[in-house]
């Protein structure tokens, strides 16, 4: 799903414009970055939680010359689903029968 499809089914859930649909969504992830700019998270109960990871400095390799690197130390948003969504994406089968 791309961003003009996302609008579309925002518009049609929740009976809006796609113009007011469009400027949710933009609000939505301006709030976002923002928030994360600021060093806080974001966390939606049931969906999940925006945050900011730091990342080690840390040799690489140039994988053409095979030369080594220092990798800067640096900050990386990061997602972590909550159960809502890991359950929606995982529907629970049937228990399996244990043994006896």
């Amino acid at each position: 799903m791309n961003k003009s499809e996302l609008v579309d089914s925002i518009a049609q859930q929740a009976g809006l414009t796609k113009d007011q649909a469009t400027k949710a969504l933009n609000a939505f992830t301006a709030s976002v970055q923002g928030a994360l700019e600021r060093g806080d998270d974001v966390v939606l109960v049931g969906f999940g939680t925006f945050s900011v990871k730091e990342r080690a400095a840390r040799t690489g390799r140039n994988p053409k010359t095979g030369e080594e690197l220092q990798i800067a130390a640096s900050k990386v948003p990061s997602f972590k689903a909550g159960k809502g969504l890991k359950d929606a994406v995982n529907p629970v089968s049937a228990p399996k029968k244990g043994k006896k």
